[in-house]
């Protein structure tokens, strides 16, 4: 990473209200000297997510936050896709339940999610992770970082750590869910760490 890009990133606003994403992603970017600052303390609004494509909803979201703090902007948008679901929930992963007139919970949302899979026998599933990061309102060449990681979902929930669909998110090759993992473990080899590692990889060859 050149010490230019390193200078102009000290401060980036995270486009996400999400105190669990804000916590991920500010022990990520801590060992790189970048502060992450949650969109909600500079009072930043949510803006529309109107895609059906995390890679748009991402970019709109960053270039919404840098627009009204003048700030570098960090957005990702993730979510859960299931084979079974035709990938859904995808980008809707946050509000699924709110689809069908339900509450925006996540306890809803893997409600919901496990009695679409009733009597499925296809639990293959993916959480996807985009991250863009732009280093103005009208960057013409934001930097994308893509992230998969593969599991399959199971009906009880397991572990308290992690948010979302973690509880029933299980990955065979460790034995456990991703709410079972330490957070430490979990930001090496989740999507997120994967997209960030891929964003990363880009910013160092960036001037």
């Amino acid at each position: 990473m050149t010490t230019h890009t390193e200078d102009s990133l000290v401060r980036v606003v995270l486009a996400s209200n999400n105190p669990g994403k804000l916590r991920e992603f500010s022990a990520l970017f801590a060992p790189l000297g970048i502060e992450l600052i949650s969109q909600a303390e500079l009072g930043v609004p949510e803006p529309e997510e109107p895609y059906v494509t995390f890679v748009e909803n991402a970019l709109t979201k960053a270039r919404h936050a840098s627009r009204i703090t003048g700030l570098p902007a960090l957005s990702d948008d993730s979510g859960l896709c299931v084979e079974a679901l035709g990938g859904a929930p995808g980008v809707l992963s946050a509000r699924y339940a709110q689809q069908p007139g339900g509450p925006k919970s996540d306890a809803d949302n893997n409600e919901l999610l496990v009695r679409n899979l009733e009597g499925v026998s296809d639990r293959r599933a993916r959480y996807v992770a985009v991250l863009v990061l732009v280093r103005g309102e009208n960057d013409p060449q934001p930097l994308i970082g893509e992230g998969v990681w593969h599991g399959e979902i199971i009906d009880t929930p397991r572990g308290s750590n992690g948010f979302g669909y973690d509880a029933h998110f299980y990955l065979p090759d460790r034995g456990h869910t991703a709410a079972e993992l330490e957070p430490a473990e979990k930001n090496r080899v989740s999507h997120r760490a994967r997209a960030l590692a891929h964003l990363l990889d880009k910013l160092s060859t960036t001037v």
